[in-house]
């Protein structure tokens, strides 16, 4: 197949800086879109992968998957976009199309695998994906979602992963008027689902090993705060119908499962790299439930960009050039980011 030549920044092993690269795009195929890429979040998952943490990463590696860009060329069949519209990218750029998930559109759980935008084989040039960290993108327009016109388009690139992760199983669980949920540490992914959560019409408490962040945590629109680390504090908190768990390091989930109430449940969206031990009682007793979730699908992912301009949702952002790139993976790494890091592709 016919490519051509874009510039991006990647890497080539998990000890190696982020560095300027020449990477391979298709030349558009019928229903493919072309976009030039203006803004890319940084995701604590691009950190892992880069590192290669899970044992999976496919060097040499272009991160990025929080991806906000216009379109500069469509394919004969495209008429969902046309040159110049505004189009997002997030983790999904193809799937099998026609398995039972695929057809109720949760391609998050594709029967065959679906395709990650970065590190996953490719089905059209071979060797693997490439992510958001370049200037370009080339992507089959089923899986391209129509980004609506924020006012600050840079802090509506972190939707594309921190907003879905979090919209999808607060959607799923019913969260809204009348339910009492718990957000488990407030990072890119726990200061979206407090946002969210908050607009679906939930009361909201928030857990923090930070005393900086209690605050902080009523500014993002929580009812409550809670320090994690104090025991008495703890102890006072019950009755919960679902508590979403976003942390992505190693951590005792028990002390959540008991601040569920009867059939409440524990989600886990956060990744982290080691496994987390469940003591059986914490779930028999009160026929508690730990569960996980993933992304959501393409037409959720749409609903929830929908949402989150209706309600006016963006991410609480630092923008940063691409030449701070590794500065800014040095600072996610140790946790020193309020709440994400969006490239500015474009500088």
């Amino acid at each position: 197949m016919e490519t051509t030549i874009t510039k991006a920044y990647g890497t080539e092993s998990a000890d190696a800086p982020i560095k300027n690269m020449d990477i391979k795009r298709r030349v558009l195929l019928d229903n493919d879109v072309e976009i030039d890429i203006l803004y890319c979040g940084i995701c604590h998952s691009d950190l892992h992968a880069v590192h290669n943490d899970w044992g999976a990463t496919t060097f040499p590696i272009v991160p990025g998957h929080e991806i906000v860009g216009k379109v500069t060329k469509v394919g004969d069949k495209v008429s969902k976009f046309k040159v110049g519209d505004l189009a997002a990218i997030g983790c999904i750029v193809d799937s099998c199309g026609h398995c039972s998930q695929c057809n109720h559109g949760e391609e998050q759980f594709c029967e065959e695998g679906w395709t990650l935008v970065f590190n996953a084989p490719d089905k059209h040039i071979g060797g693997v994906t490439y992510g958001g960290f370049s200037q370009q993108i080339v992507c089959d327009a089923d899986y391209v979602l129509k980004m609506p016109e924020f006012d600050d388009l840079a802090a509506a690139a972190p939707l594309l992963c921190a907003g879905i992760t979090t919209y999808s199983p607060l959607k799923h669980w019913k969260v809204g008027p009348g339910k009492k949920v718990g957000i488990v540490g407030i990072g890119g992914l726990g200061h979206m689902a407090i946002k969210i959560a908050k607009a679906m019409g939930a009361e909201v408490t928030v857990f923090t090993t930070s005393p900086s962040k209690v605050e902080d945590a009523k500014r993002l629109g929580a009812d409550h705060a809670v320090l994690s680390k104090d025991e008495e504090q703890m102890k006072s908190q019950s009755g919960f119908h679902m508590v979403l768990d976003t942390v992505s390091a190693k951590h005792d989930v028990n002390a959540y499962l008991n601040v569920l109430g009867v059939d409440g449940s524990l989600v886990l969206v956060g990744l982290p790299n080691q496994p987390l031990e469940v003591g059986a009682f914490n779930v028999v007793n009160g026929r508690k439930s730990f569960s996980g979730s993933n992304i959501g699908g393409i037409s959720e992912t749409q609903e929830m960009l929908e949402f989150c301009k209706e309600h006016n949702i963006t991410a609480d952002i630092e923008l940063i050039k691409t030449d701070q790139i590794n500065t800014a993976f040095n600072r996610l790494e140790k946790g020193d980011v309020r709440y994400r890091f969006v490239i500015d592709i474009k500088s």
